[in-house]
């Protein structure tokens, strides 16, 4: 079986020294792709230099997360706006806007505007450059989904979704996917979504270096999480593991409009 993580924080400071095991991990895995997620201009920059450095393992997602938005510099939206922009002929290597999104739980109240304005410019660098999203979407996913249609994106994924529930059928009838991760072995609440999901629209990610509780309690985290998240998929949907697994790959081909054979 081949597997995936469509979110991975590859460029974060925790994997500062970490990424070449993190790498070998993934290899012994049988995780064939990995999509490394940023946080600000300066992430945005490693990850797209450890796809260059991995190519046809390590895929770069470019952006500005919700959580960065206090800490930005002057310039730090244009200049990561131009690095987005300057991809045109890197697809190989940029293949999505991410992490990016609103959080309204982390800031002062008055940093939800701030948020929904860079969270548009990114949506408007996503249009242009015909580029997949990846959002975070904690306790915002209804503000998310009244912005989208303003824009013409047509790949989103909403990176662990946590709910509400009743959105699900709006996001799978636009098309859009949703990824899940470890909490898949032993959290309620992230079974009943992957039960809610049809597979078809469903991705796996480990988020990582976000650590996890059940049997990753303590463990760093590493792409050889995914297949359990993928065997807890198939317990859920009743199948058998490699079909999920093959699903998967081929849901993460389209999305990102990669060749993986």
């Amino acid at each position: 079986m081949r597997f995936v993580d469509a979110h991975i924080h590859l460029s974060d400071q925790e994997y500062n020294s970490k990424v070449e095991t993190i790498i070998e991990d993934a290899q012994k895995s049988n995780v064939i792709a990995l999509v490394s997620n940023s946080m600000n201009y300066e992430s945005s920059m490693l990850s797209l230099q450890l796809a260059k450095q991995n190519p046809g393992l390590v895929y770069a997602a470019l952006g500005i997360h919700p959580w960065s938005i206090q800490s930005l510099s002057s310039n730090e939206l244009e200049q990561t706006l131009d690095l987005i922009l300057k991809q045109r002929y890197c697809r190989e290597k940029v293949v999505a806007i991410g992490e990016v999104g609103l959080d309204f739980s982390y800031g002062k109240e008055q940093i939800a505007d701030v948020q929904i304005k860079v969270f548009n410019k990114m949506l408007q660098a996503a249009e242009k450059q015909s580029l997949p999203v990846i959002v975070h979407c904690r306790r915002t996913a209804h503000e998310i989904m009244s912005i989208l249609p303003s824009f013409n994106v047509k790949k989103v994924l909403f990176h662990w979704f946590s709910g509400p529930i009743e959105l699900l059928p709006r996001i799978v009838e636009n098309g859009y996917s949703v990824s899940e991760g470890p909490p898949s072995v032993y959290s309620n609440r992230a079974k009943e979504i992957i039960k809610s999901v049809p597979l078809k629209s469903l991705l796996t990610e480990t988020d990582g270096p976000v650590r996890f509780g059940g049997p990753f309690y303590e463990k760093m985290t590493t792409p050889s999480f995914i297949p359990q998240v993928v065997k807890a998929i198939a317990e859920i949907k009743g199948m058998k593991e490699i079909n999920v697994a093959d699903q998967i790959l081929q849901n993460f081909t389209d999305f990102f409009s990669v060749n993986l054979s």
